[in-house]
Order: structure tokens, then sequence, then C-alpha cells
């Protein structure tokens, strides 16, 4: 591990600076609570009290070597940081994929077992049906509920499979295909094809969907239209990820 140091902020009060030094620590990459303690130059005793108090805290967690690292809850403060960019990177994405492809396009979060639609191609007025943006359900059915979920840590797939219209076989299969297909629970007689928005850690941020009456989303979508939505959602991702201040290739619509 890198051991280069740069100066830390300091808070004035003794807990949170000792929090922060051991978060600071971790987020250089996984350690042992022996390479904790020399690196943040705490007391064993003290930096493994905060370890595991951040650890209860959801703001670290361990790997499967029982090693320190960044835990889950740290990645939704990042992901609520970045929402603003999120949605104004999706506004001319989704109106581009409703042009193309003649389907409406929507962006959507989970947001404590919830899925909320952020962003919305245009809508018709007269399209009473339209989900709304803004409008929220419990992600307990759906393709948009499923890319929402499969790739969640266990704990969270655990919670989010209670009283689920899916099984853990099926967010399997998401997970291997990399993509969800069915009927939209949302708006009656529609059926949506969701694939995942993923950013920083390849952690899955939001499911772009695209939906339509039956007739015009094909059971199995061809390469055409998976590609459109594939490289849409990668597009966004990599926006996320510009943002940050980290390199990712943008991949364009339709390219």
């Amino acid at each position: 591990m890198n051991t280069a140091t740069r100066p830390r902020p300091v808070s004035g009060v003794g807990v949170l600076d000792k929090a922060s030094a051991v978060l600071s620590v971790v987020e250089r990459g996984p350690v042992t609570l022996a390479e904790l303690v020399s690196l943040s130059g705490l007391a064993r005793p003290t930096a493994h009290r905060i370890a595991v108090a951040l650890e209860r805290l959801g703001l670290l967690t361990r790997d499967i070597g029982g090693r320190f690292v960044l835990g889950p809850r740290l990645g939704d403060l990042a992901i609520e940081a970045q929402r603003p960019r999120l949605v104004q990177a999706a506004i001319p994405v989704l109106a581009d994929l409703h042009s193309l492809t003649g389907l409406d396009a929507r962006l959507f979060r989970r947001l404590d077992g919830l899925q909320l639609c952020v962003a919305t191609s245009p809508v018709p007025a007269a399209d009473e049906e339209a989900v709304l943006l803004a409008a929220s359900r419990p992600a307990k059915s759906g393709p948009v509920a499923q890319v929402l979920l499969a790739w969640e840590d266990p704990e969270t797939l655990y919670e989010g499979l209670r009283g689920a219209r899916f099984t853990a076989a099926q967010l399997a299969l998401v997970r291997r295909r990399g993509w969800a297909h069915g009927p939209d629970p949302s708006v009656p007689g529609t059926v949506t094809y969701c694939v995942p928005v993923r950013a920083g850690g390849n952690r899955v941020v939001a499911a772009l969907a695209l939906s339509g009456p039956a007739a015009r989303v094909p059971v199995a979508p061809g390469r055409t239209l998976s590609r459109a939505v594939i490289d849409s959602a990668a597009g966004l991702g990599g926006a996320l990820l510009r943002a940050q201040g980290e390199s990712a290739p943008a991949s364009p619509l339709g390219t």
C-alpha cells in the first residue's frame, strides 16, 4: 500500500478527527487492523473502537479476508451528491432515445426500498398514463425494480426480496445477461426494457428504461435497441465519473 500521506482536515472535535483518520487510511485500499494502527497513528484500542463503530454505521465494512474497506453508506452518500449531475446528463440522453425508438425513456433510482423516477423523455400532454417525474412506488415488481436490486449487497438483496414478485433466481438471470425485460406494473399494458447505469467502483446508481405498448417492445430486444440503451447507460455513467474527476470513456448513443 502506498503510505504517502497528505495533510488531513481537522475539525477540532477529537472523535471526529480520529474517525476521519481511519477513513483516510481505508480510502486508499483494504487494511488489516495492524495496518490501520500503523498508518493512522492511533493506538490499537482506539483504532479498533473507531473502526468497529464506523462499521456499525455502514461507513466501513469488511472484505472476504476480514480487512476494513469503505462501507456501502459512503457509496449512497456519493450517489446522492451526484444526483443533480445525473439528472442533468440524463435529459438529452432520454430525449435522444425517445427520438430514436419512439418509446418512453425514463431514469429511475432506488431510495429506501422505492423506485423513484428522476428524469423522463418528453411526454405528450394527452398521455394520462405516463409515469410522472418524481413518481415513486415500492421496488417489488417489474424490470426496473429488478435492475435496481440485482447488484445490491446481500443484506439489501435479502430485504428487497421480501414481498417481491420476483425471485433470487430471476435476479441472478438479470445479473448474467445485464438487463431486464417484461410487463411494466406502473403503466398497465406496457412492456419495459431496462439496463443498469454504473458509476464509480462499477456500482449501479440508476436504471435506464424504455417502455411502450407490448406490440412495439419485442420479447427479445434486438441488437439496435439493446445497443442504443446500453450505450446511453454507459454514457450517463461516464458523465458521472468525469464529474468526479475520474477517467472513463463515454459511449455515445448509437455508436
